[in-house]
């Protein structure tokens, strides 16, 4: 407890963005929530509900990489505050959609939404580890991490209420009222980035010089064996979240034998696995190295999945996956707090935005082969061997992490020569 109140207490405005991103991450929730929903019941069409996880992954795929370059040049903070600003402006065209013949603005508005994220989470990314010691990063990484669970359990809850009570338009004024708050409490903190002036340059000079950015933040995410294995782990776990985000219900339905119902509360059961590992996380962050808690966490990541997917063959039973999906939980909070401490130490400050951009947009197309590589093999092959697929890309990754963490960790820096 001494590592969580050595951050929360003592760095304000870690405090002020940690506040900040919660509150926007139950909005995100909510309206994600409500937005499937209220999809569906407007449309009845399954194939309309699946447009809008087109509508949310393409700018991804997209405008990630270059999204980075642009973080790279301008403060984090004002890039928080005006993507706050603009994604509660961007809701407002929600309230026009009351019928099926309006749909398309639903998918504009999640469109522009994902737009916005991409300049986003670099730009939070990239300013946490100017907000806190370098000994309190996974501290400060496993709290992000909770949060980011604590809100999924909260937001989801509000989606669904809110969509019964007021629909579409409802949902706009919920969220857009989170993303304000989340700007007083931004605009609150007292970091300023100090940023190089720019020299006065012809329209082909600046696309030029966007050009190399561009192709050198695509070059740095692979550069070096630390980095190269950063990125790979990221292809490998994005292939198999799109496994898992197409075949977990099918799963849930046709091999544990689990309703609608249980299907949502096996999902969520997660996420209080999640708070209590990213309670332990922050606990322990300034005891384990960073890699080390990285390996750990995806190799029992992988060993729980695994276990969860292969259950049915022996048990019919739905308290097992109850079980795993919570305890499962705790080894992925270690993983992603561990997991950005060392992509934190691996770059520095005005390239890590582009980085985090090129290898956010590679995990997208990553994501996008999952989810059409489950469509077409679980239907082939089988839902438990492709699922088990994702678990064994966990375990393995892990392993290697594990085998690798001199390569991962920071090492210190000589001391000068003594004078005589």
């Amino acid at each position: 407890m001494k590592d969580l109140w050595g951050v929360l207490a003592r760095q304000r405005d870690y405090r002020l963005m940690l506040s900040a991103g919660l509150i926007s991450l139950i909005g995100d929730w909510l309206l994600r929530t409500g937005l499937a929903f209220q999809v569906y019941v407007l449309t009845g069409s399954t194939l309309a509900s699946g447009g809008l996880l087109l509508a949310s992954f393409l700018p991804g795929v997209l405008l990630g990489s270059l999204a980075g370059v642009f973080v790279d040049r301008w403060d984090q903070r004002t890039t928080m505050i005006v993507t706050n600003v603009l994604n509660a402006v961007v809701l407002l065209p929600l309230i026009a959609v009351h019928d099926a013949s309006t749909i398309w603005i639903v998918y504009g508005v999640v469109l522009a939404q994902s737009c916005l994220q991409q300049f986003f989470t670099p730009a939070e990314q990239s300013l946490l580890p100017l907000l806190v010691n370098s000994d309190q990063l996974v501290t400060a990484n496993a709290l992000n991490s909770q949060i980011r669970d604590l809100a999924r359990l909260i937001g989801a809850a509000l989606g669904g209420v809110l969509a019964a009570a007021g629909g579409l338009t409802l949902l706009a004024v919920g969220d857009a009222v989170t993303f304000l708050v989340a700007v007083a409490l931004v605009t609150a903190m007292r970091h300023r980035q100090a940023r190089p002036g720019r020299v006065k340059e012809s329209a082909g000079g600046a696309i030029r010089r966007l050009k190399q950015e561009w192709t050198e933040g695509l070059r740095l995410c692979v550069a070096g064996p630390a980095m190269r294995l950063f990125f790979v782990f990221c292809l490998v776990t994005g292939v198999g979240e799109g496994i898992m985000s197409t075949l977990f219900a099918p799963f849930i339905s046709a091999e544990v034998g689990g309703d609608g119902r249980a299907y949502g509360l096996i999902v969520s059961s997660q996420a209080v696995g999640g708070i209590v590992g990213g309670l332990v996380a922050a606990a322990i962050g300034s005891r384990w190295p960073a890699a080390k808690l990285w390996g750990f966490g995806a190799f029992a990541f992988g060993l729980i999945d695994t276990a969860l997917f292969l259950y049915p063959l022996v048990s019919d039973s739905v308290i097992p996956a109850y079980v795993c999906m919570i305890v499962v939980g705790l080894p992925g909070a270690l993983t992603v707090a561990g997991m950005m401490t060392v992509f934190q130490n691996l770059t520095v400050d005005g390239t890590r935005g582009r980085i985090y951009g090129a290898v956010g947009a590679a995990e997208s197309v990553a994501i996008l082969i999952g989810i059409t590589s489950a469509g077409f093999l679980g239907d082939a092959v089988g839902i438990i061997p492709i699922l088990v697929i994702q678990g064994l890309g966990y375990v393995v990754g892990g392993l290697v992490v594990l085998t690798r963490r001199r390569v991962l960790e920071p090492r210190p820096e000589p001391a000068p020569p003594v004078l005589v």
